[in-house]
């Protein structure tokens, strides 16, 4: 398949945070249509890098273009679904049901004094009914279990009807079973939906046949566009900066063990 539009245009970027260097040099592309994986040790820039995508860090040097645009002048940011790291570990008392925190998503496109119409009820509708989770609509959402609210925070991002969804380690804090319905319901995003995805995982072997590319960030990025090619015990060493291994499980696939 090849891929023509570039979404995200990352040019020499370069992040600097009290003389400590985040990020560094890195020139990448991220086109429309593509399966991302994004992997590297805990603290070798990952989310910062993520976040750096959606003008959410200050970049020292460096450019990106968003669908062309530099990142300063674009605004169509509804293109754009995000589930940020931990969001999932949501504090159990907040009175908010499941259908409230997809509607959230809805309410941020919109102005303050503009009413909520029948469009964003059915785009509401059609967002928690892809993710499987329509049934739970009035559950407040700390009675969810850590899948249930894991497919609620998508719907979220999704109800904006993006052309890109970004998840930062989506997983943390959801079991096994509902590990793989959601990576089931990703690849359909994926496949049938036509949503480039862009996530940070460690658990890069269950979904290797899916994905079109993989990115390591440890400060400085390499771009595998055949992930399997970097699937050995001894690239995921040299990325991690320590002996690691890939663990294979039947239930799961494969895991990054260092």
């Amino acid at each position: 398949m090849e891929f023509k539009v570039p979404i995200f245009d990352v040019r020499n970027l370069t992040l600097v945070r009290k003389s400590q260097t985040i990020l560094r040099s890195i020139t990448l592309q991220i086109f429309e249509g593509e399966y991302v994986a994004i992997i590297g040790p805990n603290g070798g820039g990952k989310t910062t890098f993520v976040r750096t995508l959606l003008g959410l860090e200050s970049i020292t040097s460096g450019e990106i273009y968003i669908y062309t645009k530099p990142l300063k002048s674009f605004s169509q940011w509804s293109k754009i679904g995000y589930v940020p790291q931990r969001a999932t570990l949501v504090d159990k008392t907040f009175p908010a049901t499941a259908y409230d925190i997809v509607k959230m998503g809805r309410d941020a496109t919109k102005g303050f004094f503009d009413f909520f119409t029948k469009e964003d009820k059915e785009a509401v509708f059609s967002a928690m009914q892809k993710m499987d989770v329509w049934h739970l609509r009035q559950k407040l959402i700390g009675e969810l279990s850590g899948g249930q609210r894991q497919r609620v925070m998508i719907a979220r991002a999704l109800v904006s009807n993006p052309r890109i969804l970004i998840l930062d380690e989506p997983n943390t804090g959801v079991d096994v079973k509902s590990q793989k319905i959601f990576y089931a319901l990703l690849k359909d995003l994926h496949v049938n939906e036509g949503i480039t995805i862009v996530f940070i995982t460690h658990d890069i072997g269950v979904i290797a046949d899916d994905i079109t590319k993989l990115v390591t960030i440890n400060q400085k990025a390499r771009v595998c566009h055949n992930p399997k090619e970097m699937m050995s015990c001894e690239d995921m060493s040299e990325l991690y900066g320590i002996e690691a291994h890939l663990l294979q499980n039947h239930k799961v696939g494969a895991h990054v063990r260092i």
